[in-house]
């Protein structure tokens, strides 16, 4: 790395990610200052992989999703500071575009929108709902921290600027890694909302569904990525219905459990 340019730390989760670890590490390690890596009780090569890169691994055991991301950035050290999940990839262009951005700005910006291009089905995605995946990865340690729940995210205190080059994300080895997530993701998000109180209706959770799909396939043109595409939205409109269907059934526990409790 070029001592001149600014010091960015680049801090990573990692759970079994031995599939994309090591093109993640190889897109971070020549040009960050810092590689933190925090992980969660990896049992497969996710540890050795990192063991051949110059990074820094820690463990904590899983504490949720916004205190496991401000626990790993809380581990950094320098002034600049960039979240990479473990399943993607930081192109050149976008480093290049990182450093001539913070050499022109300085200080005067406080955090930094990327825009994500998602590689799924043996094609990139150019349409849909994934579209407009942007959030803010590149920030001042000290002017961001993590809010949220299930999609966690970086909240800026101060000016917010979006960068124009994309990273690239890697997200399902297959269909059977997607709906593994759904499942996941769907059980966190019912017991979110049943915390939260929340409550909707069997038709409404259909009408959601539904216009998820109309949404992503339609209006946001996923049906111009072909069958990809097609899955892409269907699986969107599943994981919303699933994740209500979740909620209605844990609103039926307790009264299912008191029925078996006076039979029995």
């Amino acid at each position: 790395m070029d001592r001149s340019l600014p010091k960015i730390s680049v801090y990573i989760l990692t759970f079994n990610n031995d599939r994309t670890l090591e093109a993640c590490l190889e897109s971070v390690v020549s040009h960050a200052d810092e590689v933190v890596v925090l992980d969660s009780g990896s049992t497969d090569q996710t540890l050795s992989i990192c063991g051949r890169f110059p990074v820094k691994v820690y463990h904590q055991d899983w504490a949720g999703f916004r205190r496991q991301y401000q626990k790993a950035a809380d581990l950094t050290k320098n002034h600049w500071i960039m979240f990479v999940d473990a399943d993607e990839i930081v192109p050149e262009p976008l480093w290049e575009e990182i450093f001539d951005t913070l050499l022109k700005n300085g200080d005067e910006i406080h955090g930094y929108i990327i825009p994500r291009q998602n590689y799924y089905m043996g094609r990139w995605i150019k349409h849909g709902g994934w579209v407009s995946d942007r959030e803010i990865r590149l920030y001042q340690r000290d002017k961001g921290k993590w809010e949220g729940n299930l999609h966690a995210k970086v909240e800026v205190s101060g000016a917010v600027q979006e960068l124009k080059n994309p990273y690239y994300h890697f997200p399902y080895r297959n269909i059977s890694g997607q709906i593994a997530t759904i499942d996941h993701y769907s059980d966190i998000s019912a017991q979110d909302m049943q915390q939260e109180g929340r409550y909707i209706r069997p038709l409404q959770a259909i009408f959601r569904a539904a216009f998820r799909f109309f949404k992503e396939y339609f209006l946001k043109l996923g049906f111009l990525d072909g069958f990809p595409g097609f899955y892409i939205a269907a699986a969107s409109a599943f994981y919303v219905l699933t994740k209500y269907a979740k909620l209605w059934e844990l609103k039926k526990e307790p009264k299912e459990r008191q029925i078996h409790e006076n039979q029995f």
